[in-house]
This record gives structure tokens, sequence and C-alpha cells, in this order.
């Protein structure tokens, strides 16, 4: 059997050290266009930061390790065309330019994603990069060494982790988005606004509800122009989000408006011989019951994972996702799960919330820092639909929790009597999380 891989870094590094152990006879090609594999980009703003020393320590693979498997990999091979009809790709090798075609009987598809960049004047300038792969990030370490100041495109995960780690750096940084708030997708307005006045006081210039309309400059950026003024600057980081990489089976198999693949629970396309998984493709969301394009690298190697499972037979199903992610900024810690109000407005979805601010344990302790947390639940059934906490004390494990009550149909009601443990180190005689469930009762 003749398995072909496009792409390998969470999903697909998962589908095929997995693939290699349950198909030990198969022939498994991986087609890479880059020059390593597995690298974790939600450690990028760390290492340009300077709290990753080693970069290695962001790879949990390598080529090397891979071939040691038996894989064959075609590293700085780019595919050009899928002929699902014939079951045949044809690739380029990016380092000779020579073309390459190839089989399958299974082909994935861990293609991944790219970060999104609109089409704003100038933004072929120098100095005006974007923020994804390994390659990237050694780039804007190399010209952030230059840099004064530093203007961050995008209030997402990857824009405020490397407006910390620029601030941090003594440059001076601006933060643009179009919304009106950073981190709109994981968090409602009372979270955001405690770490926008944190982000103030530290001097950095927020430039929220702004949208870009050029970059000036003279071979390399000079200034940024929104719709309210221009900044002017020496670097620019575009985080403005990510679009699947799925130009390859466009009009082939089923996806999302967006270019999302629609996979079933076994993680099969709408072509039985195509598995796809990662950031290329759109997941069960728990929380709707619908598809949903959540590109987070937990989903990635679970997807990853299972299509290996299921590669010869369905035997495994996709439980879904109900997006949780977490993020330390600063001295905050915040983590989110499911259906924020923001989100479940957007969906047209009906959600009820309570929100709980308690000391995260007894106050005779030395020290007991506030947690904020809010359960939105469905008003009729009452299941927990989703949840946030912000706090000084690390209580984000918390968030996993009420994620494994979302996927499991827990009740608010319920939540108020779950057995937690208590001891002062940790927490108070009644868990916060058994405090939401209460007052939502009431």
């Amino acid at each position: 059997m003749k398995i072909a891989v496009i792409g390998s870094t969470h999903a697909g590094t998962a589908a095929v050290t997995n693939m290699a152990h349950l198909y030990p006879e198969a022939d498994i090609t991986v087609y890479e266009r880059n020059d390593n594999v597995s690298f974790l980009s939600c450690g990028l703003a760390l290492y340009v930061g300077g709290v990753v020393d080693d970069p290695q320590g962001l790879f949990y693979s390598s080529p090397e390790q891979l071939r040691e498997l038996g894989i064959s990999m075609r590293m700085q091979h780019d595919v050009k065309d899928i002929d699902t009809i014939n079951q045949r790709i044809e690739a380029v090798n990016l380092v000779t330019g020579e073309f390459v075609t190839d089989y399958y009987d299974k082909l994935v598809m861990t293609t991944g994603s790219w970060p999104v960049t609109p089409p704003i004047e100038g933004i072929d300038l120098d100095n005006v990069l974007l923020a994804k792969n390994y390659n990237q990030a050694n780039t804007i370490i190399e010209k952030a060494e230059h840099a004064d100041h530093v203007t961050v495109v995008g209030a997402g995960y990857i824009g405020v982790e490397l407006v910390e780690a620029f601030e941090k750096s003594g440059k001076r940084v601006t933060l643009i988005d179009g919304v009106d708030r950073i981190l709109n997708k994981y968090l409602d307005a009372e979270f955001t606004d405690q770490v926008e006045e944190d982000f103030r006081h530290r001097g950095i210039d927020l430039r929220l509800g702004e949208t870009v309309e050029k970059f000036e400059g003279k071979g390399s950026v000079q200034a940024v122009v929104t719709n309210k003024g221009r900044i002017e600057t020496d670097l620019v980081i575009m985080c403005v989000g990510f679009r699947p990489n799925t130009n390859l089976l466009r009009g082939k198999v089923d996806m999302l408006d967006n270019g999302a693949i629609k996979v079933n629970e076994y993680m099969q396309t709408s072509d039985p011989a195509i598995f796809a998984a990662g950031d290329c493709c759109a997941v069960k969301y728990n929380p709707t019951g619908g598809h949903a394009y959540i590109p987070l690298a937990t989903n990635a190697v679970r997807m990853g994972t299972l299509v290996a499972r299921n590669l010869m037979r369905p035997v495994l199903k996709n439980v879904g996702t109900q997006g949780t992610s977490g993020l330390h900024i600063y001295d905050w810690n915040m983590a989110s799960t499911g259906l924020t109000e923001t989100s479940a407005r957007l969906l047209g979805v009906h959600v009820k919330s309570i929100t709980i601010n308690e000391k995260h344990r007894p106050e005779f302790m030395p020290t007991a820092e506030n947690v904020q947390l809010k359960v939105s639940y469905d008003p009729d059934s009452r299941k927990v639909a989703g949840a946030q906490v912000l706090s000084k004390a690390d209580v984000t494990q918390s968030i996993n929790t009420l994620s494994v009550c979302i996927q499991s149909g827990m009740t608010v009601d319920e939540l108020g009597f779950v057995d937690f443990f208590f001891q002062p180190h940790f927490n108070q005689p009644w868990n916060f999380l058994n405090k939401a469930g209460l007052a939502a009762a009431q």
C-alpha cells in the first residue's frame, strides 16, 4: 500500500509517526516544502523574546527521526497538482528544480495553514514580515535587532505574545487591530479590558478599531497608515489570522466557504481515498454540533493520530473539540473553552452566562489572587456551553475541566456539585467552579 502525506508539521508528524508503527509494510512518503518538520509555532513568541534559548526545543521530531521509522522524506518538495481520479501527485524539488510524479492508494492532507496577507499597498516592502514558521521566526529576530519601533498588526494570540516579547526587549510597540479590543475570539470584554489596561500602563500603543490602509517606505517600511492616522515604524509583523492551505484540492473535495476541508468522524474527506487533518480542515465543534475552523496544535495532533488509526477502516471516532486554549501574558493567566458571549452572538446562538470573582485560595494564606470566571450555558438544556478565566494565579487547568464538562454534556446545575478536593494551598472549600454552578442555579 502506498500512502502519500502532504505536509508535516503537527498533524502530519502525528499521522506518519503512528502510521509507521501501525502499517510497517506500507510505503509511506512525505512531501514537505520546508527543510524541517514539527515546528511548534505556538512557541514562536517565546523564541523571539529570548525565553527559549535553544530553538531545537521547539521541534519534537526531525526528518532524520522519521526516516529511521522507514518513512521516505521528500523535504523541500512542493506539490503542484493532485489528480484525484488517477490518484497521482506531481511535485517539484525546490533545490534542484526536478519534477517528481508519484501515485498513492491513500492520501493524507496535512498541509496546514498560512498567514492571511491582505492586499494592502506596500505589504511587499522589506521589514513587513509574517509570523508562522521557523524561518520567519529567525527573520523576525534578525530584523528586530536593528528596530527601535515595532508595529504588530493583529491582536490574536500570536500578536499579543509578540507585543509582550518586543516590549520586554525594550522596543517601542504599537498594536493595531480592526476590532475594538484584543483577543476578541477568545475572551469577552470584561476580561480583555483588564489586559488592555495593563498594556497601556506598560507604554504599549493600542490602536484598536483601526484598519491598515497602506505601508509607506522606500525599499523598507517606514510608516503604517491606518484609517485614523500614521505611525512611523521600523518593523511590521503581520498576525491577522490564518487561512487553510487547501488550493490543491479546491473543487475536488467538500470544503467550507473559507476553504477548510470537511471530514467525517473518521477524518475521511468526501473522496474515500483522501484523509485530512490539522489546520487545513474543519473540525466538529461540540458547542454547536457543526463544522468549524479552529487552527490549534492540540486539534492537529489529535486529528493526525485519528487519521492513522482510521486509514484502513473506521475504528475510532473524532469526539470533536471545544476550541480550548490558554495564554500567559505578563502577570496574567487566561484560558477559554467553547462559546463566549461574543462568539455565541456571532453564531446566532443564545446563551446565558454567570460571572464570579473569587480568591483562588483562603485569604489566611500568604497570597490569594482574584479569579474571574465566566460560564456560559444553554438556557433551555442548561448544558455548559463555554467558559473563560483570568487570574494572576495559574488556575487555567479549570478550563480543561470545563472542556470535559462541555464534551460530556454536563449541566451548569450539576457543575455546582462536582466533587473537587479542598486544600488551602490550592483552592477554597467551595471550588470556584462549584460556585459558578451554584450561582447559575439561583
